[in-house]
């Protein structure tokens, strides 16, 4: 049975309920306060009919009991930064706001875990395990302000990618509050265990469809002694593509490898004056290489001379933590500095095999050309075949149909060419139309068994992965 959003009359009653079981001071229904959960990075706005702020498990538990006993649609919220619907509450219902759920619960250094609440911001656990030296790799460009929660949710990736893997190759374990409220442990706090099925990784990357997380438990790796960080300029992008590919080619995995396209240059140029790129600049790979010093050293001299074999115009190099972020400064200005090219974007993930890559962009600019009025920039992990697509177009609902047409056709030779439509951002109900294009029925239909076998009368998160 689908969930429905709490009926008018019995709002009051059911809010005074939610009252006594996690208390007042962590309910809020004020319409300004509800407000303020309607929409994340997707811009979609829906108004719950309440908000929670669980400050534990408990909390959490009672109120999936309540919901599930009321058949009362929740969805779990950790900042809001995702970007295809996966926090937006589109049956009203109740969010559930994780940020009081934020505390390292525990850094244990011999044994290289971490456990913590999924509130807990990724780059504030970043920052407290290196004090260990210690490592977290998982590094979104969202790190600064996402969750871990949400990450685990989204199972998301990053820049790292490559070299580390993404958030689901460092989760060891999960508390999990179920649809009817009750508490589940899966995996254990060891980096090996092969005791029965993998609920871990069921739940990572599920979007809070299957339940949600209360505790998580990282992997940590030492913190590697030393980084270094390489631009390169390119005249042809396919010079770019085919350096990424030999370098990696040559058994060298660099900490980062991301490519920047001729539309994301021309838009950074604009938006950053101090970011100097000749004109001559139509493709960029961004590299970091990190180790001890002397295998840096070694791979440094390596990648720059693949570079400059592969027609690099320049190469520039930064040793320390300050040069480093000036390097990265190119690569952060990209999503602010598109919205010079149109005051509209969808922005898309998809990842191709990494010998599609070429051919994969050749098709985007194929299908572009159909679409004359829109402009696309992509850029993104070339490492490991993740590329952000970004359709830009203007305003009016001719544009936008335009643009989401446009959209299909890149999903579809994605898929194609052995791509997935969703490296990192999840589904949500952004992408849920696309997931056929993917998925096989057999498969989809396993999934929704999954789903109707843990949450029956679809409480949690409804709306979301698949069509209703």
């Amino acid at each position: 049975m689908d969930a429905v959003t709490i009926k008018k009359p019995k709002t009051t009653a059911l809010i005074e309920e939610l009252h006594r079981l996690i208390g007042r001071e962590n309910v809020l229904h004020a319409l300004e306060d509800r407000i303020c959960y309607s929409y994340d990075g997707s811009k979609q706005k829906y108004v719950p009919d309440v908000v929670v702020r669980p400050q534990s498990t408990r909390h959490v538990s009672s109120t999936l009991q309540f919901a599930n006993e009321h058949e009362i649609p929740v969805y779990p919220r950790g900042a809001g930064s995702g970007l295809t619907g996966g926090a937006v509450p589109v049956k009203g219902g109740i969010v559930l706001d994780f940020t009081q759920m934020n505390h390292i619960l525990e850094i244990i250094p011999e044994d290289l875990t971490a456990t913590v609440e999924p509130g807990v911001v990724t780059q504030t656990l970043q920052k407290e395990v290196a004090k260990y030296k210690l490592f977290y790799p998982p590094d979104p460009a969202s790190a600064p302000f996402s969750t871990i929660g949400g990450n685990v949710a989204e199972c998301s990736g990053g820049i790292t990618g490559l070299k580390y893997g993404v958030t689901r190759d460092y989760i060891l374990s999960l508390e999990v509050v179920l649809a009817d409220g009750s508490i589940i442990h899966t995996g254990r706090k060891t980096l090996k265990s092969v005791t029965g099925y993998d609920l871990t990784r069921l739940f990572v990357g599920s979007e809070g469809t299957l339940g949600i997380f209360t505790q998580i438990t990282v992997k940590l790796l030492p913190l590697p002694e030393k980084a270094e960080t390489l631009l390169v300029f390119f005249a042809e992008p396919q010079d770019a593509v085919l350096a990424a590919n030999q370098i990696i080619s040559n058994s060298l995995l660099p900490r980062a490898l991301e490519f920047i396209d001729k539309s994301s240059i021309a838009c950074i140029k604009g938006y950053k004056q101090e970011i100097q790129i000749p004109a001559e600049v139509n493709a960029i790979l961004l590299i970091d290489i990190d180790g001890n010093d002397t295998s840096v050293k070694t791979e440094v001299s390596l990648i720059e001379k693949i570079v400059t074999e592969n027609h690099a115009l320049m190469v520039s190099s930064a040793k320390n933590p300050q040069e480093r972020d000036a390097l990265w400064e190119v690569r952060r200005a990209i999503s602010p500095a598109l919205y010079h090219i149109a005051p509209y974007k969808i922005n898309e993930d998809i990842c191709v095999p990494r010998s599609q890559i070429l051919e994969m962009l050749h098709r985007i600019n194929d299908i572009n050309k159909r679409y004359p009025s829109l402009k696309v920039a992509s850029f993104g992990h070339i490492g490991d075949g993740n590329i952000h697509v970004n359709v830009m177009y203007h305003e009016g609902e001719q544009q936008r149909l335009l643009a989401e047409r446009m959209i299909e056709e890149i999903l579809r030779n994605t898929v194609k060419l052995g791509g997935t439509i969703s490296g990192e951002h999840g589904i949500g109900n952004v992408k849920s139309r696309f997931l056929s294009l993917e998925v096989p029925p057999q498969e989809l239909q396993i999934m929704k068994d999954i789903k109707h076998l843990l949450d029956p009368k679809g409480i949690l998160n409804p709306g979301k992965m698949f069509l209703e």
